[in-house]
């Protein structure tokens, strides 16, 4: 049974199911109809109202092209600003500066452990009397007071210090240090020099795509004023305006594509993201090409890959060295001088020997050990066969650099002989082509050619100025490239 209108069930007993009902006041139901009223005025408002937009949904992406709090004229950068600025903000290029600081000091730390090392050691000793003398309960103490005023010198004299196998070895570690900084110098100089000019590129893409784009439309005006001349078909019209639309929409990729150069570049010079600048277009400046020999012979000696191989070899080397000198004995000398007395000053009475009177206190004592190798159940000769291990290894990495190293010269150095040839061949192609566009047009206002021929000289002419383009940034990325084997020149 349901309970009846006005009643709400509260509990039933467990001997004969007795149902007891409590009243509810009809003023509880008329309440809380009310609310519910109230409730779905209160939905239905929210869901018609229109919803505002919070300042966040709000903002679109835009590019940063002068942040609010500059005001000034944008920075001019040219490349040789650009790898300054890049060198001072690259991570990875300051941890390889950081390591070679670290080994110049890991080599000083080696030379200085060569030479002996002075102390000063200061000590009291107080020690329990024995209540009949005035000596102390330790057999070792004359006293129960006992100063020890000492000016200590240690020195460890073994194989490997005498032929000094641990301070070369820093040295070669620090050269391996500044090798691999020099590596990663030239590693950031090719990533902004590829970086610097692909902006340059793009803002001449970007100034060709705006010079089509006006050309496109003073066509498309052509030809709508021939048209209504009645000298030109409608379809000249049309194909005009495709051609002005498709220049269009070339026009809106070359603006992105100069902004995303940007912003790539902002991020490698600046420390923080930063577009007021601009880059210097120093593409048409000839760079001189060196002769392969000239290349070869600076490879030879400035390559850093070679260093660090010839280096690691040497290390190598020093660790056989100092495998092999482990097995020689070692000396130490702790020489001591200065007073270890019951008082401190120059003479003293001594507690146990008081009828001697005052006795001199400062002096000196020297104590030598002599360290032979006998017995480590073949420690050091399984070091030694680990270095002799690393030193094979060392061999075949430093002949296999070489020849990887003279492998990839000459394929850069070709990459940059074809580079040059093509800047050449496509400068005079985008000359001829400009010239062609000038003809063709002219032709089409005389009434001898088409509109497909203007188009096609049109789009020629874009294609070949773009060519040229490409070619004069893969000449200089080639150098760049080039210049990670020999250095600068």
């Amino acid at each position: 049974m349901t309970a009846a209108r006005g009643e709400v069930l509260l509990g039933e007993t467990g001997c004969g199911r007795a149902r007891r009902r409590a009243q509810i006041p009809a003023a509880f139901y008329y309440g809380m109809g009310l609310f519910l009223i109230w409730a779905g005025a209160s939905v239905g408002s929210a869901q018609t109202a229109p919803r505002q937009q919070t300042p966040e949904a709000a903002v679109q992406l835009v590019y940063p092209r002068r942040p609010p709090e500059q005001t000034g004229p944008p920075v001019t950068i040219t490349l040789a600003d650009a790898l300054q600025r890049a060198q001072r903000n690259n991570a990875e290029f300051l941890a390889a500066l950081s390591d070679q600081r670290s080994a110049h000091e890991d080599r000083l730390q080696a030379r200085n452990a060569r030479l002996p090392q002075l102390g000063f050691r200061s000590e009291y000793i107080g020690t329990q009397g024995n209540g009949i003398t005035p000596n102390g309960r330790y057999v070792t103490n004359d006293g129960v007071h006992v100063y020890r005023e000492w000016a200590t010198v240690h020195q460890d004299l073994t194989a490997n210090v005498l032929i000094g196998t641990d301070y070369k070895r820093s040295q070669a570690a620090e050269a391996i240090a500044a090798a691999k900084a020099e590596i990663a110098r030239r590693g950031l100089t090719v990533t902004v020099t590829k970086t610097f000019y692909a902006l340059v590129i793009a803002q001449r893409k970007y100034a060709t795509a705006q010079e089509a784009l006006e050309q496109a439309r003073r066509f498309l005006q052509l030809t709508e004023d021939t048209e209504r001349a009645g000298q030109t078909a409608h379809s000249d019209v049309i194909k005009a305006q495709i051609q002005y639309q498709q220049q269009e929409a070339a026009f809106t990729e070359a603006n992105l594509g100069m902004e995303d150069a940007r912003l790539d570049l902002s991020v490698l010079i600046f420390p923080t993201l930063d577009e007021n600048f601009t880059a210097v277009d120093d593409l048409d400046t000839p760079r001189p090409l060196p002769t392969f020999g000239e290349a070869q012979e600076m490879a030879a000696r400035m390559n850093p890959d070679i260093r660090v191989a010839t280096e690691t070899l040497r290390q190598s080397n020093l660790d056989v060295k100092g495998a092999k000198g482990a097995f020689l004995p070692a000396v130490s000398f702790d020489p001591v001088w200065g007073l270890e007395a019951n008082c401190v000053a120059t003479h003293c009475v001594y507690t146990s020997l008081p009828e001697a009177g005052a006795t001199p206190t400062l002096g000196y004592t020297i104590q030598a050990t002599l360290t032979v190798p006998l017995w480590d159940w073949g420690t050091l000769r399984s070091k030694l066969r680990q270095a002799d291990f690393k030193q094979e290894q060392a061999q075949v990495s430093l002949s296999q650099t070489q020849r990887r190293v003279l492998a990839e010269l000459y394929a850069a150095y070709n990459e940059a002989l074809v580079a040059r040839e093509e800047v050449d061949k496509l400068r005079q192609t985008a000359d001829l082509a400009g010239e062609s566009l000038r003809l063709v047009t002219l032709r089409y206002q005389g009434g001898s050619s088409t509109t497909l021929e203007v188009v096609d000289a049109q789009t020629t002419l874009i294609t070949a100025r773009n060519a040229y383009n490409d070619a004069q940034v893969r000449y200089r990325n080639a150098l760049a490239t080039l210049q990670t084997f020999t250095g600068n020149f």
